[in-house]
């Protein structure tokens, strides 16, 4: 059985409907988690270490898929609590651990980033991601643990209304109204598919030679630019393809009122050079190399303009 831990999430969603539909045995684990496709429930908070063990017991890998709020406070509070009581109930229960990354911890990077890009985080967050991932590296090479790390460039998707090209891209356009975008247009930015991060996740699970590894989930390669991203959004929804640059100092004064602009201004370095991600390692292993840009969108604005008939 497969437990995920942090459900409800955009990729924890997709993963669920994933494993219902292979009708593989789940647990979605969460303060309030929802059922879905028969799968087991079991509410828990993961910064208690009794509760993590008795979410996880039972479970032959656990896929730790937490979204935390995003707020420097709580994930210095709360990530490296989570990871150490996450690696115990594993080693007590002897499951396997796949732990959902991102690419914070690598900080500002010249080129693509890799599976050996070295950890060189130059943001709070991303030092914090360091070292719950150095942790977890740590126990799996002193033998205490079977684990692999699956990193996520920035994502889109259905159901991710969170995400940067959600929130600033296809939202608007839904709506007829001008998109946005982050600092420079005009720079390629590599995102994963959300369905792609989930495939990608169940495969890992699935291969016995994936363990005590590194991953870069499947991600399209050949990113477009933030301009080329727009256009091809709004010829799904049949609007202009209208942006505007949100600029640095825009952002800066927006963040005075706005926390979750505040909170995001230390991660503006990721936008204003190419964001360039390499998921080639796992292209060579599985024979997947994510699903194109121009399909992607297209998947995605029909899920908005789905959601906009069912209001109706």
């Amino acid at each position: 059985m497969i437990a995920i831990l942090g459900a409800g999430g955009a990729i924890g969603n997709e993963l669920a409907a994933l494993l219902a539909e292979k009708k593989t045995p789940f647990r979605l684990v969460g303060r309030n988690p929802q059922p879905v496709g028969g799968a087991e429930v079991f509410s828990a908070d993961l910064s208690d270490p009794q509760q993590t063990v008795a979410a996880v017991s039972g479970a032959t890998v656990v896929c730790l898929l937490v979204g935390l709020k995003y707020d420097l406070a709580t994930w210095k509070e709360l990530w490296p609590r989570i990871m150490a009581n996450t690696i115990e109930a594993c080693k007590q229960t002897r499951a396997k651990l796949i732990f959902f990354d991102n690419v914070y911890m690598y900080g500002r990077v010249d080129g693509p980033m890799t599976e050996q890009t070295p950890y060189a985080p130059c943001s709070k967050k991303g030092a914090i991601r360091a070292e719950v991932a150095t942790t977890l590296m740590g126990e799996v090479a002193a033998g205490n643990l079977v684990a692999m790390i699956a990193r996520s460039a920035d994502f889109y998707g259905p159901s991710s209304a969170n995400s940067v090209p959600n929130a600033l891209v296809f939202e608007p356009f839904a709506k007829a109204a001008t998109a946005s975008w982050l600092v420079n247009a005009l720079v390629p930015h590599s995102f994963t598919f959300t369905p792609d991060a989930a495939r990608g996740v169940a495969m890992l699970a699935e291969r016995d030679t994936a363990w005590n590894q590194v991953w870069h989930l499947p991600t399209f390669p050949a990113p477009p630019t933030g301009k080329e991203f727009i256009g091809m959004a709004a010829a799904e929804f049949g609007v202009r393809p209208k942006y505007r640059v949100l600029s640095r100092p825009l952002l800066r004064a927006a963040g005075l009122f706005d926390p979750r602009i505040r909170e995001s201004y230390e991660m503006l370095y990721q936008s204003d050079a190419p964001y360039l991600f390499d998921a080639s390692k796992f292209a060579a292993e599985f024979g997947f190399a994510g699903t194109p840009y121009s399909e992607g969108i297209r998947i995605t604005a029909e899920s908005y303009r789905r959601g906009q008939e069912e209001k109706r």
